[in-house]
């Protein structure tokens, strides 16, 4: 890099620090303030910093590590979590903004009762804000320390460091982002991530442009990723149908895989009502509409455009360095082998910017936990909100610690991410039935998530115990999960029908698992289920055939193109038509259900 170069990041640098020191007088009025913005983000600001989160300087290097190994169909891998986050928009969205917590931990103890509930609470806000959390700093670390290593910085001002140094100067940059973080709270990072989301996004259409203008045109480009592969790269399912034949593996992941990704792994993660850092932006949206339209943004922003930019980079990589021995780096050698002074200086920006908001984002939602679910809640109850305040700030330098610390033991970017996918799997379904079923207890879900916890750590590290065949991991760790929540549920007693009837009118959920509830309060539900159900699967047609409409005309399919537009246009009249059906009428905070607006 040369001197224009810095010069760019460094000015990029100064601007996020006088941006989060300028908002921190917004978070220090109360808990609220700080880690949900006083709850009053606008859609589009909490869809930004939603898609900003899940923009990672690793995450394109994971991209590329994929598709250079498993071709475009591995990306089905994080795909997958598409189905889940469009239920998200129109099942969770409005039950989490209705909710008003601070922490999904803070939930237990609003669904459930008596001392189960506190230890599910305590177990969740720990697992969730140091080991879960800090993998997710350190292998973000990680990421950028092999940028760092690959677009050879330090070496641009004349040093030849170590190994060592290279951390310490990612570690530099996390306590940067741990001044904004930790003054300015939610609304640093919610601002911040607006400006570093566009700046990544247009640093990756930077690399993508350029690397196809290297190799000569798209049509060079799939030509020679195609020749340099023994398997079809550019096959978006793993499987097709060849004759007689019949089906066969195609793409360089296994069906199995495929198959545990599409129908298991959304719904069994943890993450499967939502996820905790899109949680704290949907509860920190203004109401619940705005919950809902941040929750579409995100997936539009996530999916149909931000996909094809890092798949692009990913085949230009394959294309131009076959022999490169670790995929990962083919996206920082493409932008030093390819972009001239001034555009690396912006990209390198960009995946800074990358880095920062999801650093951030990390650092502020696991110092929620640790403040509101066990400061708050178990050391000091009475605490004062300007004394929570300053333990926020407090835990911020926490959870930057323990996440640089993380960061000296991750080795491999997609491997990790494998790791935390898998040790989160198994609670998804516990997660999805306590909004919908009575039934569930506190022990469940704590069963649930400490066995998935282990299950899927041992399946992952433990030499006796290792399953190399991740669909096959992901499928023990849910299923052993499973029998194990489901003895515990029905070895202890149901929740106590005040505490459920309390939860169902604070949420109001529909279907019919609260009809006891329902009967005893009198109290109407605020969700139509059936018609919820229909707005999810013509969203998921509208998602995902606009996502592959766009994949396909940019990767010279003009039939893959059209039919999944063609999908997309359904979706969307389809979606359209259920919208204009009546919506429950909510009543004004504070009322009775007789005095609804009309």
């Amino acid at each position: 890099m040369l001197l224009i170069d810095w010069l760019i990041v460094l000015a990029y640098l100064i601007f996020t620090m006088v941006l989060g020191v300028y908002l921190s007088r917004k978070a220090s009025g109360s808990l609220v303030d700080f880690f949900v913005s006083g709850r009053s983000l606008p859609w589009w600001l909490a869809g930004t910093s939603m898609a900003a989160t899940t923009f990672s300087i690793d995450t394109p290097l994971y991209v590329a590590g994929v598709v250079g190994s498993r071709g475009i169909a591995g990306n089905w891998e994080w795909w997958s979590f598409g189905i889940a986050h469009v239920v998200m928009i129109y099942i969770f969205a409005r039950l989490w903004r209705r909710s008003e917590v601070v922490t999904d931990a803070e939930l237990t103890e609003i669904r459930y009762g008596g001392k189960t509930a506190a230890l599910l609470r305590g177990v969740k806000a720990f697992l969730f804000a140091v080991p879960i959390n800090c993998i997710g700093i350190g292998y973000a670390m990680l990421a950028m320390v092999k940028v760092v290593d690959a677009l050879e910085l330090w070496q641009s001002l004349g040093i030849e460091p170590n190994q060592s140094m290279k951390l310490w100067s990612v570690i530099v940059v996390s306590i940067l982002v741990l001044f904004y973080a930790g003054f300015s709270g939610l609304w640093g990072v919610v601002a911040t991530d607006f400006f570093q989301f566009f700046l990544a996004l247009f640093g990756a259409i930077v690399v993508a442009i350029a690397s196809v203008i290297s190799v000569g045109g798209m049509q060079n480009l799939i030509n020679q990723a195609q020749t340099n592969t023994d398997f079809d790269i550019l096959s978006i399912l793993p499987i097709t149908f060849n004759g007689g034949l019949g089906w066969s593996t195609v793409a360089g992941i296994p069906a199995s895989a495929f198959t545990a990704y599409v129908f298991l792994q959304w719904w069994a993660f943890r993450r499967s009502d939502g996820g905790g850092e899109f949680i704290q932006r949907l509860v920190a949206a203004k109401n619940e509409s705005e919950a809902e339209k941040a929750a579409w943004f995100f997936n539009i922003l996530h999916y149909v455009i931000r996909t094809w930019p890092w798949i692009i980079v990913a085949l230009a990589a394959v294309a131009i360095y076959p022999d490169l021995a670790d995929r990962e780096l083919g996206y920082p050698k493409l932008m030093l082998d390819f972009l001239p002074p001034v555009l690396l200086g912006l990209v390198v920006a960009s995946l800074i910017a990358a880095f920062m908001s999801t650093v951030s984002t990390l650092i502020n939602w696991g110092a929620s936990y640790l403040t509101n679910d066990l400061y708050g809640r178990f050391i000091n109850p009475d605490a004062t909100q300007a004394e929570l305040v300053n333990v926020g700030r407090m835990t911020s330098v926490i959870v930057t610690a323990l996440g640089a610390t993380a960061a000296f033991f991750a080795s491999d970017v997609a491997t990790v991410f494998r790791l935390v996918i898998a040790i989160g799997t198994g609670p998804g379904l516990v997660l999805i039935l306590r909004w919908f079923w009575w039934r569930i207890n506190a022990a469940a879900e704590l069963s649930s998530m400490v066995a998935g916890f282990l299950i899927g750590l041992l399946t992952s590290s433990a030499p006796w115990f290792q399953i190399d065949d991740f669909g096959l991991r992901l499928l023990v760790t849910a299923g052993m999960t499973t029998v194990i929540w489901v003895i515990a549920m029905f070895a202890t007693p149901p929740e106590s029908d005040e505490t459920l009837d309390n939860f169902y009118r604070r949420v109001r959920p529909g279907g019919p698992g609260w009809q006891k509830q329902r009967q005893r309060t009198g109290v109407r539900p605020l969700q139509n289920l059936g018609l919820e159900f229909k707005r999810v699967i013509a969203s998921l047609l509208l998602l995902f055939g606009a996502m592959f409409a766009v994949g396909g005309f940019l990767l010279l399919n003009s039939l893959g193109g059209w039919l999944s537009l063609i999908v997309a246009v359904a979706g969307w009249f389809w979606l359209r038509h259920l919208n204009r059906q009546p919506i429950v009428p909510v009543p004004r905070p504070g009322l009775d259900d007789d005095d609804i607006l009309p």
